[in-house]
């Protein structure tokens, strides 16, 4: 056990160096810092290592000596401690390469990643050179076994009784257990920098924590105010010129909303394109031509260059567009039970007659996509629905967007031939690792990294565009196009508000003229923003705004972490954070650049009304 945690820690500081190394770009280093990384490092090292050890230890206290010391059971020692190596040291190889895609240890994202096999491991077999990474493990993991075999013949061969055995393995255990009641995360904040903080944690534990904590009790473990208060601050919030309530009941956000003129029954089609950080549009500042068609396209657009995604994943982007509700604490509605049924922005199309469709180029049973959208007015369409002679290409994730649209253009014009007006939502892959896609199209070659998929993804936008003005049904439909979230969200604050900017265009030439808004806003507005070019009058549940109606003080976005719960306002932000904390920041936009600012008790307020009113009204249906 002791040569068990000895290489286990030897390890660990291997891995936290090279991370270190990789960070210091980004990393204020000083001695004091550099002391708590390793410091805190090693206590989280040691709690993972004996949480790691749990089966071991059970099966060193059962196993008696004589079997234990016998010949036949030695090379199973070996094999064992060879296996054992191998999982280490694959181990510290995967956190460089999640450390270098996401920018923090194992989290909820790897938690999902061992759920949905079949997608990931197929993606990591198309990124990564995996049977040299996987060979060159192994003749490393051989080399240190055949180094530490002395010592293990020293370990073989000493004797022990069943209650020394008892003894010692209730000290191993009683680390874990102790460190289950008392040691979280919370810990490893060691820095206002998130990059020391990530490197003062362990992978393992990391990914022991994300497992405990995919479903976080709202009440639990954040800043709550009494009820009734909460909802009287949440109506207020929720409150516009065309608005009004329903009803008495405080506990009731429904409202009514009049907007004048005749409606517009146009078709809908909300594309929401994987990664699209606002960071990658020439409208935006980018100099290397890699979105032509978007940046053709926000010139005769509605443009809001200040939009924020909610969150990090594509599920947090496809619950605030469908749902218009903020970030739920731990794993997102769509991923949760009871989520059937719920006020969306599929149910109040289907309500008015449209055909309703989530169109994915993947299987839709990832990230619980099929039975989510199912469930809450939509009718789905996935990889499952697309015959063979309707793709073109294909990667881990799904269908290249090309057939992807293709097969929406299809669909829209059955819904229009039987005189329906269509409300679409398309979840597109090709922006994702592996960076596959149809040779030939764009200047860029397949796989060859990010901007190769970003420049392929906005092609196969523009090439969309193209098809449908041919189509009779075109000039009555408007185009959604949004992010679900950024290319990436580390930063050196644990909420980079920055890292969350992403485009948001809507297009519809024959109906909208085009305009640019920098008003702040969240994905929660979309869906109400949507509704109110489309003049429609509805009762709504939303959370969201009309971003075109919003008053300068009413203009806010919320972001978020599985854990963090952000609240952006006024160029500050708040953050409500487990173990009931709200810390404010003064954030500046362009640098990215924040500073802790004294409670500011109203601003924290608002932020737990939002949060706290919308698990109030999900926890009790």
């Amino acid at each position: 056990m002791y040569l068990f945690f000895a290489v286990f820690t030897a390890l660990s500081f291997i891995t936290r160096t090279i991370l270190l190394v990789k960070s210091l770009p980004i990393i204020d280093l000083t001695p004091l810092l550099l002391i708590k990384i390793y410091g805190v490092g090693l206590f989280f090292d040691i709690v993972a290592a004996a949480y790691f050890s749990l089966p071991l230890v059970l099966y060193l206290i059962v196993v008696p000596d004589k079997i234990y010391q016998s010949r036949l059971h030695k090379p199973f020692i070996y094999f064992s401690s060879f296996v054992i190596l191998y999982l280490l040291f694959f181990n510290g190889v995967s956190e460089y390469f999640f450390f270098d895609e996401f920018g923090v240890r194992f989290n909820f994202i790897a938690v999902d990643y061992l759920i949905y096999t079949r997608e990931v491991v197929k993606n990591i077999r198309e990124s990564y050179p995996m049977p040299a990474i996987l060979t060159a493990i192994a003749v490393i993991s051989l080399t240190a076994f055949m180094s530490l075999r002395k010592l293990l013949d020293l370990s073989i061969s000493a004797k022990s009784s069943l209650k020394q055995r008892i003894k010692s393995g209730l000290v191993f255990m009683a680390v874990p257990v102790l460190s289950y009641a008392f040691v979280d995360l919370g810990f490893a904040k060691i820095s206002a920098n998130n990059y020391a903080n990530e490197l003062s944690a362990n992978g393992v534990y990391s990914l022991f924590a994300a497992f405990k904590n995919n479903k976080i009790n709202y009440e639990t473990f954040y800043a709550t105010r009494d009820n009734r208060t909460v909802f009287q601050k949440a109506r207020f919030l929720l409150k516009e010129s065309n608005n009004y309530f329903v009803n008495d009941n405080i506990f009731d956000v429904t409202r009514e909303i009049k907007n004048a003129g005749e409606e517009k029954r146009l078709n809908v089609v909300v594309i929401v394109e994987e990664s699209l950080s606002s960071e990658f549009l020439g409208v935006f500042g980018n100099k290397n031509n890699l979105t032509p068609a978007l940046d053709r396209l926000a010139k005769e657009s509605l443009l809001f260059t200040n939009m924020h995604a909610t969150g990090t994943r594509t599920d947090r982007g496809l619950e605030a567009v469908t749902l218009s509700v903020p970030p739920t604490p731990g794993r997102s509605i769509v991923k949760r039970p009871n989520n059937e049924n719920m006020f969306s922005w599929g149910l109040i199309m289907k309500n008015r007659g449209y055909d309703t469709m989530f169109i994915y180029g993947g299987y839709g049973y990832f990230d619980n996509m099929n039975y989510f959208f199912s469930h809450n007015g939509f009718n789905v369409i996935d990889r499952t629905d697309l015959d063979r002679n309707e793709i073109v290409f294909e990667n881990a994730w799904g269908v290249s967007d090309e057939d992807l649209f293709n097969k929406a253009v299809k669909e829209f014009s059955k819904s229009y031939k039987n005189n329906k007006p269509f409300f679409a939502l398309i979840m597109t892959t090709s922006n994702h690792r592996p960076y596959t896609y149809p040779e030939g199209r764009i200047d860029i070659p397949s796989h060859s990294g990010r901007n190769g998929a970003v420049k392929y993804s906005d092609y196969a936008i523009g090439k969309l565009i193209n098809d449908a003005q041919k189509e009779a049904w075109f000039k009555d439909t408007v185009f959604v196009i949004v992010a679900d979230h950024c290319a990436g969200s580390a930063g050196k604050a644990s909420l980079p508000v920055n890292r969350y900017e992403i485009p948001l265009l809507i297009y519809s030439p024959s109906h909208f003229r085009p305009q640019r808004i920098d008003k702040l806003a969240s994905q929660i507005d979309i869906a109400p923003t949507v509704l109110g070019l489309l003049n429609f009058s509805y009762k709504t549940k939303f959370f969201g705004k009309d971003i075109l109606k919003m008053q300068p003080e009413q203009e806010r976005a919320l972001i978020g972490t599985y854990q963090k719960l952000g609240y952006v306002k006024n160029n500050r932000l708040a953050v409500l954070d487990i173990k009931k904390k709200g810390t404010v920041y003064q954030f500046d936009r362009r640098s990215g650049e924040i500073k802790e600012l004294p409670p500011d008790g109203n601003l924290l307020d608002e932020a737990i009304s939002y949060y706290q009113a919308a698990n109030y009204l999900f926890e009790h249906g």
